[in-house]
C-alpha cells in the first residue's frame, strides 16, 4: 500500500515541474535588419547587431547571427541572419529578424513611482 501511495505522489509531483524557457543566440529585430546597409564596415555591423554567434575560420567574410527560443520544451522559434563582406564592407545579407514587438524577454510589471508631496 505504501508503495502505491509513493508512486502516485511522485507521478503527481512530476507533472508540477517548472520548465524554463531556453534562449540562445542574438536577438535581432527586423528594425535592426532594416538599418543594415551595403557598404557598412564590420565595426559598424558589430555595433548595430552585436558580435556574431558564428564566425567560421574558413569563411572569414561571412557572419552568421542565430536566435533560438524554446518555451517550456514545446514550441521552438528560430531566426537566422547571414551577413556577407567583401574588402571589410557589407555586400549582401540574407535572412530576417524577429518582429520588433515580439520580445522573448519577460519584464516585470512597472511599479508606480511615488509622486512628490503637493503634486497630484
Amino acid at each position: 500500500m505504501r508503495f502505491i501511495v509513493v508512486a502516485l505522489l511522485s507521478v503527481t509531483l512530476a507533472a508540477c515541474i517548472h520548465r524554463i524557457d531556453i534562449q540562445q543566440g542574438n536577438y535581432i529585430t527586423q528594425d535592426l535588419v532594416d538599418r543594415l546597409k551595403p557598404g557598412m564596415t564590420k565595426a559598424e555591423v558589430k555595433g548595430l547587431l552585436g558580435t556574431p554567434l558564428l564566425s567560421d575560420a574558413f569563411h572569414g567574410n561571412r557572419w552568421d547571427y542565430f536566435f533560438s527560443n524554446q518555451v517550456a520544451r514545446r514550441n521552438k522559434e528560430t531566426a537566422t541572419l547571414s551577413v556577407f563582406f567583401e574588402n571589410e564592407k557589407v555586400v549582401s545579407f540574407t535572412g530576417q529578424g524577429r518582429p520588433a514587438g515580439d520580445s522573448p524577454a519577460r519584464t516585470a510589471p512597472e511599479t508606480p513611482r511615488p509622486q512628490a508631496p503637493g503634486k497630484q
